[in-house]
């Protein structure tokens, strides 16, 4: 992403940033020196790169997808409040909470196999019947034919625990 850095003579404090026709403007006081605009810019730039990979990635189909699994591996017998991308996930592919019937898949999912974000949304499907990673869970996610693949693919990116270690 390009940056063009604006100082201003009438800002005292704040830094501010937008795009512009593909650009990141910033806005930043003139006295502000490079090495105490540094961090800032760092922050916004992620915050407005976040941003537009949220827009980019599309809910209602992730739902469709999840429907479809539903449908495929659980019989279309579970319900969710919600299922949307997010972009705040560093280390996890997914999340599930239990107790609102909740799941969030991270933004990183969505440019890998087909293969490999359908095993995360049944990974994340199967938590609203087991909560935990036992055994009763796994026997549920390994209704997916291509589970064993998938983890493998995620193991490789350090997305997966490796056997053995405990799940994050």
């Amino acid at each position: 992403m390009k940056i063009k850095i604006i100082r201003s003579e009438r800002r005292s404090k704040t830094v501010s940033a937008r795009l512009v026709d593909g650009v990141c403007e910033i806005r930043a006081p003139a006295d502000m020196n490079d090495a105490e605009l540094e961090p800032i810019v760092e922050k916004l730039v992620e915050r407005l790169q976040n941003k537009e990979q949220r827009q980019a990635l599309d809910d209602a189909k992730l739902e469709g997808v999840a429907r479809l699994l539903n449908l495929r591996y659980f019989d279309g017998k579970l319900q969710w409040q919600s299922i949307k991308w997010v972009t705040n996930q560093k280390k996890r592919a997914g999340s599930c909470t239990y107790s609102n019937k909740t799941i969030r898949i991270s933004h990183r999912v969505a440019s890998m196999p087909a293969f490999v974000r359908d095993y995360v949304i049944v990974h994340e499907l199967a938590h609203l019947i087991e909560p935990n990673h036992g055994p009763a869970f796994w026997k549920l996610v390994e209704r997916y034919p291509r589970t064993e693949r998938a983890r493998g693919y995620l193991m490789a990116l350090g997305a997966e625990p490796l056997e053995g270690e405990p799940d994050a």
